[in-house]
């Protein structure tokens, strides 16, 4: 699990995964933007998920990309997991659909 420190008056949050992955439109009654964590770390995920999941599998995290920080809850699909990337990371960051991202989080909800 990640831990806090200081450093000039700031916290600074240690993340235990990160990820770069491209971000891919999911359309449905509104469109949703996604990036997919790789099967083999979702594997590696799933045992530790399962302690912050709140119901069929969705996983709470809360993560950086960029200079963004965002709480959201990661979905199961076909083995894998998905991110879900909000509007407001996604208009801070001047991220499109296609575009590669690195995203840092850590399982759970931010303390």
């Amino acid at each position: 699990m990640g831990f806090l420190f200081q450093k000039s008056e700031r916290l600074i949050l240690k993340y235990d995964f990160s990820i770069t992955g491209e971000v891919f439109e999911w359309r449905g009654p509104a469109p949703f933007y996604f990036v997919e964590i790789s099967s083999l770390l979702s594997t590696e995920i799933k045992a530790e998920a399962a302690l912050h999941t709140y119901g069929w599998g969705v996983t709470h995290i809360h993560g950086i990309v960029g200079k963004t920080e965002f709480s959201t809850a990661m979905i199961p699909k076909e083995g894998c997991y998905r991110i879900p990337i909000k509007d407001a990371v996604r208009k801070s960051e001047n991220i499109e659909v296609g575009d590669e991202v690195t995203i840092k989080f850590n399982l759970g909800k931010k303390r």
